[in-house]
Parts: structure tokens; sequence; C-alpha cells
């Protein structure tokens, strides 16, 4: 058990100095933006408050939060600065919302605003920046926010469970976690609203609405529609969502408006459908798949062994 201890002690300490060092470097890149971007324009006026407050969010309050954790740590007082510290998770939570509009309104303001376009090119030609644009250093925070994670998690794994400090850090650790799920759930929806808007601009026409909220975009390929009279296989591109799949076959290639967009065929709900794989079992001659709807029944095929399953497994969960 001593030496258990020992071990622990060993490893905590360790991670515990990699913290700090880290914390030290975090904060040192924070002010770089805070002193030569923040305060100066602030002082300057060159962008209304309003404007300054969009592009920056709360990165002061990010800066004051962390600097009080690392005069905790350089105390040794661990624990009381992590307790501290999560008071102030949700300001990641905030920082991760408002990031998107930032980035729009640094880019708008870098387009029309001629005087902090060049207030931004000559801060970052400073040896301090090495190298590095405001544009680098704006998503510092939610790197940072994944790292505590992983560092919280080490300092509770090497630390003794009967011990009252195990508990405060296994809160702690379930904060970061919940604000780190938070965040990663802003992401996915971003990268799903992106993913709807790209398709419905693929497709010819307004009719096929794509955009509906709370419709999660899973995947899209070319598969062959196997038609119920003896006619030939149908290439068509289908597009699956979490409540619909999409059928879609291309535009001719000399149409003046829409040669590299897909005209809509079919639209099927996925309420009332049943997904069985016909064959598809062996290795080698790819597989059919039979989606059963309440007036139709649709068979699919693909030479692709691997993509007949993935594409069972994905309709399969959206059926689900």
């Amino acid at each position: 058990v001593e030496d258990q201890r020992a071990r622990w002690e060993r490893k905590r300490s360790r991670t515990a100095k990699e913290l700090l060092e880290t914390e030290h470097k975090y904060l040192e890149q924070l002010d770089l933006v805070l002193t030569y971007f923040v305060t100066i324009l602030k002082a300057k006026e060159t962008l209304k408050p309003a404007v300054l407050e969009t592009i920056f969010g709360p990165l002061e309050s990010l800066y004051s939060a962390s600097h009080v954790l690392s005069l905790h740590l350089e105390k040794g007082s661990l624990v009381p600065g992590l307790e501290i510290f999560c008071q102030n998770l949700d300001l990641y939570g905030h920082y991760a919302e408002n990031l998107e509009q930032a980035n729009k309104t640094l880019k708008e303001q870098l387009r029309k605003n001629k005087s902090f376009r060049r207030f931004k090119k000559l801060q970052e030609t400073r040896p301090q920046f090495q190298g590095r644009e405001l544009e680098d250093l704006l998503p510092l925070p939610l790197q940072r926010l994944h790292q505590y994670k992983h560092f919280f998690r080490d300092l509770l794994e090497n630390t003794s469970p009967d011990t009252a400090e195990y508990q405060k850090l296994a809160k702690t650790v379930k904060s970061v976690c919940e604000v780190s799920q938070w965040v990663q759930d802003i992401f996915d929806k971003r990268e799903n609203s992106l993913q709807l808007l790209r398709v419905q601009k693929l497709l010819k026409g307004q009719k096929t609405q794509v955009l509906t909220p709370g419709r999660w975009y899973i995947r899209e390929g070319w598969l062959l529609v196997v038609p119920s009279k003896g006619e030939e296989l149908k290439r068509r591109m289908f597009f699956l969502f979490s409540d619909i799949l999409v059928a879609a076959k291309p535009c001719h290639p000399l149409h003046l408006l829409n040669s590299n967009k897909l005209s809509c065929q079919a639209v099927y709900p996925l309420h009332q459908c049943s997904v069985d794989k016909v064959f598809g079992h062996t290795r080698s001659q790819g597989g059919l798949l039979s989606l059963s709807f309440p007036h139709k029944t649709l068979l699919l095929m693909s030479s692709n062994q691997q993509e007949i399953n993935d594409w069972y497994r994905s309709l399969t969960a959206a059926v689900r």
C-alpha cells in the first residue's frame, strides 16, 4: 500500500508540474492577444466596443481564471485552485458559442476596416508572435479545455480513492467533462448545419427541403437501384439523414445552370421503414439491401462488400 501511495504521489506531482508549465505557456499566449490587440484596440477605439466584444468574447475573464489557477498551482494548493477554477468553467462554453460569430466579424472587419487591417498586420509581425496570426490564437481556450480534461483525469487516477481530495477531484473532472461535451455539441451542430446546407445547394430547385430543424446528416454515396421489372440498374446518389433517405440523379452535363447539380428523384421517410440484407455475406460479391416502406420496396446494390455493410449499419441505426 505504501509503495502504491508513493507511486501515485510521484505521478501526481509530475502531472501537477506539467499542468503548471503548460498553464504558464497558455497564459503567455492569451497575454499576447490581450496586450497587443484588446488593450490597444480599446485605447485607440479602432473598433466599436460591440465589435471588440464579439471578436474576443470573454477572453479577459478566461485569462483571469487561469491566472488565479496558476497562482494556486505555484503555491502547491492544487485542489483549492481547481475548485475555484471550476466556478469559471462556463466561460469556455460561452466562448465556444461565440467563436463562429467572432470569426465572421473578424473577417468582415478585415474586409471593411482599413485601419484595423493595417493594425492587425503590424502586430502580427512582432517577434513575440513567432509568425502566428490572430486567427491561430483565438481557438486556444478550447484546445486548452481539452487538455484540462486529460490533466485532471490523470490527477484523479493518481489520488488515493479514500481521501477527501479524491472526491473533490472527481467533482472537478465531472465539471470539465460536462463543459467539454457542451463545446463538442456546439461544434457537432455547426458541422451538421454546414452539411445540410451543402446538400441543399447540391440539389436542383427548392422543392426538397433539406434544411429542417432537428435533422441530422449521416452519410451519402452512389448505389445501384435494382428495378422490380427486368430493366437495367440505375445509378443514384443517396443522402441519408436521421429521418429521411433522399435519392437523386445527376442533372444533364450540358445544362446551363445545373450541370454540376443533382435532381431529386424521391424522398423516403424512415419512420415506417425496415431494412434487410438480401445477400452480402460473402466478401467478393458486394451485396443487396432491401428497404421496405408502406407502399414501396427499394432494392439497393453495390459491388463493394464494405460499402453495403456500412450502409446497412447506418440505415438500421437511423431507422431505429
